[in-house]
């Protein structure tokens, strides 16, 4: 049996869970939720508990098991406490900065790149920090990629956009001949 999708996703208070067959709905503070999951699988409520049961061990019930599990337990942590990526803004003049809701970068271009955040996402900057929050753990994700797109790390001087914490393997350039 699948150790992941054997856990059950507790639900805090303030959050409220709708299953349909095929389908979950998680409501909370920070938003609403939607999944469709393997028509097969069994999700039920069970007290404070949502706990997902395949009906056999075939390699495609297996294969669904641990990953609905994990999609509903980012939903209910997405709408009650939210996802946060950070970005760093290191170089030279390189700066983000808002205006209204819309991100504005300043990376070494002769332009600025704005980047204007979807429904349900906000962007927050703070100093050389860029903050990208939301309910939907994929979609931070994938604006936090995004933006990092923009001007990726190089890795002479190590300028760029880069995750917070990740680290960049510089190289040496160019040395004298001597």
């Amino acid at each position: 049996m699948s150790r992941v999708g054997r856990l059950p996703v507790a639900v805090p208070s303030g959050v409220s869970v709708e299953i349909e067959p095929g389908h979950v709905s998680v409501k909370g503070p920070r938003g609403e939720l939607q999944q469709d999951l393997h028509r097969d699988l069994h999700v039920a409520l069970d007290g404070g508990d949502i706990v997902v049961t395949r009906p056999s061990d075939r390699r495609e019930h297996r294969s669904q098991h641990g990953l609905a599990r994990s999609l509903i337990q980012n939903m209910v942590t997405g709408v009650s406490e939210g996802w946060t990526k950070t970005l760093e803004i290191q170089g030279t003049g390189y700066r983000a900065e808002m205006d209204g809701k819309t991100l504005v970068l300043r990376v070494g271009f002769s332009h600025l790149v704005r980047k204007q955040p979807p429904e349900g996402i906000e962007f927050d900057v703070e100093g050389q920090l860029v903050h990208v929050r939301g309910a939907n753990k994929q979609v931070v994700g994938q604006q936090a990629a995004e933006i990092r797109a923009v001007r990726p790390p190089e890795p002479y001087k190590g300028k760029g956009i880069r995750y917070q914490g990740e680290w960049v393997r510089r190289k040496q350039g160019k040395s004298a001949i001597g």
